[in-house]
């Protein structure tokens, strides 16, 4: 008997049982789960911190790299943000509210409504605040979760996943309407993939081998959410003090996370003078570029690129860099390269930043603004579950919203077709 596939099982089994409870309790609620979450985690704050530190201790001398272990470290301030985007959510609306009625000629009301998926699986890598984020979000939504995170993260996840389930218990629910996958075993995540019947939706959140192991192997639904390869174009027409402050925002305020720009696409009419000036700009970072023919005699510092480095997300002080000649050049560009994730055109010329809007495909694209701001918080959804990149039933930051489907109430009175 495979034990670990049977532990996830019965774990998905208990969050499946608990799930109904949720489901049906009206959304203030739902909101007085959220704020006693949100209480427990400052609460937990010894337990929490100190875990972090064994995770920390441990990822550093396993050899993750300096900019990943800024994504798993916490402290004091990072719980507190934690928290606070949780109480974000109790102001947002019910995303179980409402719906759409209509009456056929037959005497039938049919109603749409909202109603959450029942339960979401989560894979992801090392990022604690997505504990808290995934099953507050959830919690809005109506979902119970069950979260499998990387084994770096695996002590703090604990803690926090502790925290939360003495929140839900005190206020009355089963604690099982959060699960935590406690094997971080690649044969655990395959065991979760196969939880048909049991998990709704899975969702995972990480590099670009995590998810497409996912979409790959999963017998369950999968939200797709992407690796961010996203670009930043300096226009002909741009503002250059604008685009430096874009650029530079974008690649160095934190390099890890999926929004981070990996490449700058530059118009040939405006690089003499902007390309120098980024690169004594990004110094201070000591950022690593990777340029094209044509970029390396303005960059004499930086190393030719390869091909395979336009497609690459770096998640680290690494950049490529490419001139081109026109708006058209540089959407091509993206479009082939891409992850269909987030980006960004710099420009004062609203013909080009038209084009750039309406040509490039991805699930945000920006004129005069960082790629960093695709986040459910930036977005004023509170958390976020996941960024997709996928286009079938959400895309973008993911918020409440994303976690519920629809089913059709119909009242009749003995009708009959």
């Amino acid at each position: 008997m495979n034990t670990v596939f049977e532990d996830v099982r019965a774990l998905c089994t208990c969050v499946r049982i608990a799930a109904p409870s949720l489901a049906v309790a009206d959304h203030a609620t739902r909101c007085r789960l959220l704020a006693a979450m949100a209480k427990a985690l400052p609460l937990a704050k010894q337990s929490i911190l100190a875990a972090n530190e064994r995770d920390l201790a441990a990822a550093a001398e396993n050899g993750v790299p300096h900019v990943m272990l800024d994504r798993l470290m916490l402290n004091g301030d990072r719980l507190l943000a934690i928290a606070a985007a949780i109480e974000a959510l109790i102001s947002l609306p019910d995303p179980l509210e409402g719906g759409r009625s209509w009456e056929r000629p037959n005497g039938l009301v049919i109603t749409k409504q909202p109603v959450p998926f029942g339960v979401v699986a989560m894979i992801y890598e090392a990022r604690p605040n997505v504990t808290a984020d995934a099953a507050a979000l959830a919690v809005k939504s109506g979902n119970a979760v069950v979260l499998r995170g990387g084994k770096e993260a695996i002590l703090t996840n604990t803690a926090i996943v502790a925290a939360l389930k003495k929140a839900v218990a005190d206020e009355g629910f089963s604690p099982d309407l959060i699960g935590l996958v406690e094997n971080t075993s690649r044969e655990s995540a395959t065991a979760l993939l196969s939880m048909r019947g049991l998990v709704d939706v899975l969702i995972p959140r990480g590099g670009k081998g995590l998810i497409r192991s996912c979409v790959d192997n999963a017998k369950v639904p999968v939200i797709e959410t992407g690796a961010g390869n996203c670009h930043i174009y300096v226009d002909a027409a741009a503002d250059l003090d604008k685009a430096l402050a874009v650029a530079v925002n974008a690649k160095c305020q934190r390099p890890s996370v999926c929004n981070a720009a990996e490449s700058l696409l530059c118009h040939s009419a405006v690089a003499a003078r902007f390309l120098p000036a980024f690169f004594e700009a990004t110094r201070p970072w000591q950022v690593a570029f990777r340029a094209c023919a044509r970029a390396l005699a303005l960059l004499p510092e930086a190393q030719p690129a390869t091909e395979e480095d336009f497609y690459t997300e770096f998640n680290d002080y690494v950049m490529t860099v490419k001139i081109v000649d026109s708006v058209e050049d540089a959407v091509e560009h993206v479009n082939r390269t891409g992850t269909g994730h987030s980006e960004a055109i710099i420009t004062e010329d609203e013909a080009a930043a038209a084009y750039f809007l309406g040509r490039v495909d991805a699930a945000a694209v920006y004129h005069n603004a960082s790629t960093r701001f695709t986040d459910g918080g930036e977005f004023g959804f509170g958390a976020e579950i996941g960024i997709s990149t996928q286009k079938l039933h959400a895309r973008g930051p993911m918020g409440p919203d994303a976690l519920t489907t629809v089913k059709y109430l119909v009242r009749g009175d003995g009708t009959v077709r």
